[in-house]
């Protein structure tokens, strides 16, 4: 498996004065482990999520505030890996903190792939 990143930027708001960041994320699979994943039923499994929630949680506002963060909600599933999702940030160490987060879970990912590769056989591990 690899990952493939990319870092971007556009302008936003009324007035063009606001920068968003935008990360695109997506992985290349061999036929092995889209097989593996097929197999297990992976697709949906949930590798990364960034939740933020800081706002009332009663009536009508906390209502509105629910909405809003189910919208800005960021989840990663295996198929979004699959099939590259693109993350937009607010600025740069949002991005680099979804980046690093997005590895990690990629890399602990690739550690689930590699193990189901061996079920039902053997490994040799040399120390």
């Amino acid at each position: 498996m690899k990952i493939l990143l990319r870092r971007d930027q556009k302008s936003a708001g009324l007035m063009g004065n606001k920068i968003v960041y935008s990360l695109a994320v997506r992985a290349e699979l061999s036929e092995e482990e889209k097989a593996n994943i097929n197999k297990y039923r992976l697709g949906e499994e949930q590798l990364y999520s960034q939740k933020e929630y800081g706002g009332p949680t009663e009536g009508i506002k906390g209502l509105a505030f629910a909405l809003a963060h189910r919208l800005t909600n960021l989840t990663i599933n295996v198929n979004d890996l699959a099939k590259g999702k693109v993350v937009e940030c607010k600025d740069i160490m949002e991005m680099l903190a979804a980046e690093d987060k997005i590895k990690l879970a990629a890399q602990n990912f690739k550690a689930w792939l590699e193990a189901m590769a061996h079920f039902g056989g053997e490994e040799v591990i040399e120390i």
